[in-house]
């Protein structure tokens, strides 16, 4: 029987179950949380996403895949606490964000790809927890230089391992596209990929053009309706699945349960408040 590593160990395939494929506990930036101790209050934070899970469970949700990559303030206490005590399986991510930052510049990509591949065989942070898909991104700046070195690195990580990656685009500039002839050129199997957000566009041509190489599309931001709102969303989805793509798109909402993009947390609910767990299952 196949086996995916989850935070608590290995899980047969079967006892995947509902899996949303793409979301987050908590996103908080390492180094503001390490020199403000205000920065992210764990005895209220930890909680929440303990009760949203549960919540979440309780309308089918069994497992999901936590994306968020070790440079966007990956915790993988967090995230071991937070699926025992929810009794939702997760999946965890390694894999660097898109955002360039100066250390970057002086690691070839085979260098990052051995922490990554230490995150799927040795385990997290000395924890034990092996990452179960590789995560790496691309966005509105495109693939720079540094930007496919992190693709490369994901691209080694996966050859080595066999693991899936899983990717962050800008719809914008067609950017899955992009990643893929980055992947391909490396000797990535297309197959084993989620090109991810693709659930923002409502661009057939484009769609089916990364579907046309073998990928996997990650229709993965249910409830930021300022991207697309849901009716929309679901009508490309429809589309997709009377043009014969059904077994080739995955389902999500790209959600936190903490993130600290924004200085007021009462805005992210503003800004989008079906932006949560429970959203695709309810709505």
């Amino acid at each position: 029987m196949s086996k995916v590593e989850t935070v608590l160990g290995p899980i047969s395939v079967d006892e995947i179950g509902f899996c949303l494929m793409h979301e987050h506990i908590v996103v908080s930036n390492w180094s503001m949380r390490q020199n403000f101790t205000e920065w992210f209050d764990a005895n209220t934070e930890i909680p929440k996403a303990i009760e949203e899970l549960k919540q979440a469970k309780a309308l089918g949700v069994n497992t999901i895949v936590d994306l968020t990559p070790i440079n966007l303030g990956r915790d993988i206490d967090i995230i071991r606490r937070v699926s025992e005590e929810s009794g939702v399986n997760v999946i965890a991510a390694t894999g660097f964000y898109w955002n360039e930052e100066p250390w970057m510049s002086g690691w070839s990509a085979e260098q990052l790809a051995e922490y990554m591949i230490g995150d799927i065989e040795v385990g997290i942070h000395g924890t034990g927890a092996k990452a179960g898909i590789i995560k790496c991104a691309t966005d509105h700046p495109g693939v720079t230089p540094i930007n496919r070195k992190l693709l490369e690195a994901a691209a080694v990580t996966h050859k080595h391992t066999g693991i899936p990656i899983s990717t962050h685009t800008s719809v914008a500039n067609r950017s899955g596209l992009a990643q893929q002839d980055v992947f391909d050129a490396v000797g990535v199997d297309l197959s084993r990929v989620v090109i991810g957000h693709c659930g923002d566009s409502d661009d057939i041509d484009y769609l089916e053009a990364i579907l046309d190489r073998g990928s996997y599309i990650g229709m993965d931001r249910f409830g930021l309706d300022s991207y697309l709102p849901t009716d929309k969303r679901v009508q490309i989805i429809v589309k997709l699945c009377e043009r014969g793509h059904a077994s080739k798109m995955v389902v999500s909402h790209d959600a936190c349960s903490h993130i600290d993009f924004f200085a007021d947390q009462g805005l992210m609910e503003q800004f989008a408040p079906n932006w949560n767990y429970r959203h695709i299952s309810k709505d």
